[in-house]
């Protein structure tokens, strides 16, 4: 078997695996540069750490207008995607007085390391952050990235495959992680759908829209058809699944 081009490399990040697949020879010293990003990320968000800035904002130790750059312009696209989902998404939802940006920041900290991996001459690559996936490129010496969407009723099974050059995706569901996402206007858990996949260029924007999506339930499919670009397939709690028209199923791409 011959060597796979590149380096694969995995590190725990954030309360996750993160796996970077780097395809492009003479770029396995970017791995570091990836990582050390992300742990930049978790250092400043975490709602873990004491020391965060995610932490001293919610202990009232600082004021918005006081973080990080990146820390306020994380809470501003927070608030948009509130406003663009009818607050299916909110990181506010928990208490007014506090936030937890979490199902923001890691799409939006890989967008930002595929930004330096593109400054730095990567253009075969993909990083995988807990099963929320980017991709660059082609997974050389293969033409075309084939993602396979597990089934949420089967656990061996896939529900449908993804293959293109560059895109994201993202799913949300309570087959990996339990009841983790609510309904933020019941605080319940959603009613008849398993999961929810989207599919587009900004990992952030996906797997912000895969969990609003997921949180609405049974909606879920009518609002999905509404987000364009990017692109839905929806699996119900029967197992039948509804498709945006432009879902990319195997043999085409996003």
């Amino acid at each position: 078997m011959s060597r796979l081009p590149g380096v694969r490399l995995v590190e725990q990040i954030m309360g996750m695996p993160v796996v970077l697949d780097l395809r492009d020879e003479g770029t396995e010293e970017l791995a570091e540069l990836v990582f050390g990003w992300l742990r930049d990320v978790d250092e400043r968000f975490s709602t873990y750490k004491p020391g965060s800035e995610i932490s001293r904002l919610n202990r009232g130790e600082l004021r918005v207008s006081e973080c990080h750059a990146d820390v306020r312009a994380v809470l501003a696209r927070c608030d948009a995607l509130r406003e663009a989902t009818s607050g299916y998404f909110d990181a506010r939802y928990a208490s007014l007085e506090t936030v937890d940006p979490s199902g923001l920041v890691k799409g939006w900290a890989v967008d930002r390391a595929a930004e330096l991996l593109d400054a730095h001459g990567a253009r075969n690559y993909s990083l995988n952050a807990g099963g929320d996936i980017l991709m660059r490129g082609a997974p050389l010496p293969e033409d075309l990235w084939r993602i396979g969407i597990q089934h949420p009723a089967q656990p061996d099974g896939v529900a449908a495959v993804v293959e293109g050059h560059d895109f994201a995706l993202a799913t949300s569901g309570a087959y990996a992680r339990g009841e983790h996402v609510l309904d933020p206007h019941t605080g319940k858990p959603p009613a008849g759908v398993a999961s929810v996949t989207i599919v587009g260029v900004e990992l952030a924007t996906a797997d912000a829209y895969a969990t609003a999506a997921y949180a609405m339930g049974l909606g879920a499919p009518a609002w999905t058809v509404t987000i364009a670009p990017y692109e839905a397939l929806t699996i119900l709690s029967d197992g039948s699944g509804l498709a945006t028209a432009g879902f990319p199923s195997a043999g085409s791409e996003p």
